[in-house]
């Protein structure tokens, strides 16, 4: 492993090429774009609990921010979280934009599936800001958490560095989306009971999946032979340096 403290190995890393970042990064997005797109068009309800479907999917790009900032160190995650920022952009700017081009009523199908379209991709330009800010502030505060931990446990207890930070970037995220996007639309009651509801779901989630994010951790420092510290790293989240 490299150690970072030591400036001349550190511009050595910030100098690396790995063979599974681009694939973690590629995995990131996909899952991100997946959960905010396809997620919110439906309401599961299981055992009498009801949430939206992208509960389920979302946690899981806070598994890999807590992978990628693990292994990689912040400011090559840092990069990712911008490539999901203006991939949800772009998302939302084209799901605005298809669903409000006048359909061809020559073709008979499209009578059926517009309606679909604006009930799945139909987003407010309020609900698409607020997602996309939420996002940004919860992921970045998931990794600077995440890498700000590792320095003070020293590497060890991996387990409560992802917990920790996926709740206070789960609590970022929600208290964020939900009041700009909901406030004045539901009552301030029931918008406090979502955000908490949602803050103990996406955690128990990322507490059941520990093993897993123990195996893929372990699996990608010994084929990377990576294993960063960000002593030295500048956490402006504008700044795209690799340390």
């Amino acid at each position: 492993m490299i150690p970072t403290e030591d400036p001349a190995l550190r511009s050595e890393a910030a100098g690396r090429s790995y063979k599974y970042y681009d694939l973690v990064m590629a995995a990131f997005v996909t899952v991100l774009l997946c959960s905010n797109l396809i997620g919110p068009g439906k309401a599961c309800m299981v055992w009498g609990v009801t949430f939206g479907a992208g509960n389920l999917f979302f946690p899981i790009s806070y598994i890999f921010g807590d992978v990628l900032t693990e292994v990689y160190g912040y400011s090559r995650t840092r990069k990712v979280i911008w490539a999901g920022f203006v991939a949800l952009a772009f998302a939302g700017l084209m799901g605005l934009a298809v669903v409000r081009m006048p359909p061809d009523p020559a073709v008979p199908f499209n009578r059926q599936i517009q309606p679909a379209l604006e009930l799945v991709f139909g987003n407010t330009w309020r609900i698409v800001l607020a997602s996309m800010l939420a996002y940004w502030a919860g992921d970045f505060t998931n990794s600077y958490v995440m890498a700000k931990m590792k320095l003070l446990t020293r590497g060890r207890w991996l387990w409560s560095r992802t917990i920790t930070s996926t709740l206070a970037g789960q609590a970022v995220d929600s208290t964020i989306f939900y009041p700009l996007a909901f406030l004045g639309l539901w009552e301030a009651e029931t918008i406090l009971k979502v955000i908490a509801f949602n803050c103990v779901f996406k955690v128990s989630v990322e507490a059941v999946l520990t093993p897993v994010t123990y195996a893929v951790v372990a699996f990608l420092k010994r084929a990377e032979n990576e294993d960063y510290y960000d002593w030295h790293t500048d956490f402006n989240p504008f700044s795209l340096k690799s340390s």
